[in-house]
């Protein structure tokens, strides 16, 4: 399928923002997330973010599936942080 510049400069610039700004902060909130910690509300508001991002990306997927890949991994760390954020909830309830 041939890629237009416009689509090519939008995959190139949320390639850097994920780069530069979603992955950092992500795997931070990960990292804390893996020794115990909760999501605060900075970071609850940030995985919303992110969340609605998805329907413009899955566009973008959907176009070029060679991303496919690469976003399917970006969904699943997002769902490892989600669960066991919730697990280390329900274990500080107890």
């Amino acid at each position: 399928m041939h890629e237009s510049a416009e689509e090519k400069g939008v995959v190139l610039a949320l390639l850097e923002r994920f780069q530069t700004q979603r992955l950092p902060r992500a795997l931070a909130i990960k990292e804390r997330i893996d020794q115990g910690g909760v999501l605060g509300e900075f970071d609850i508001t940030f995985l919303e973010t992110i969340f609605r991002d998805f329907a413009h990306i899955r566009t973008l997927v959907d176009k070029h599936p060679e991303y496919e890949p690469f976003v399917s991994q970006v969904i699943h760390m997002y769902h490892e942080i989600t669960a066991q954020a919730l697990e280390n909830e329900k274990t500080k309830e107890d």
